[in-house]
């Protein structure tokens, strides 16, 4: 790089910080943004109808039965994630 190509891409200190301040805010308002959100979604007031829906339906539910060997194999994804874990 020479010094022609310094002087294209340099800019002043006071030009630098106005743009990281500017990325820093953006960012600010972005996480406050998605932290509203889960915060509304947490006080979904149809969450807990939501969560009853499957209660006065029991038939309508999947049960182990359903899926035959289905929690052998649960048990032994655990044991080989476990066994993962404490290499």
């Amino acid at each position: 790089m020479t010094a022609a190509d310094l002087s294209r891409v340099d800019v002043p200190l006071a030009v630098l910080i106005a743009r990281v301040d500017a990325v820093a805010a953006e960012k600010r308002a972005d996480m406050a943004a998605g932290l509203l959100a889960e915060e509304r979604h947490q006080c979904d007031p149809d969450d807990a109808r939501f969560a009853a829906l499957p209660c006065p339906h029991p038939e309508a539910c999947s049960t182990g039965a359903d899926y035959p060997g289905f929690d052998a194999w649960i048990t032994h994804q655990q044991t080989l994630n476990a066994a993962r874990r404490t290499r």
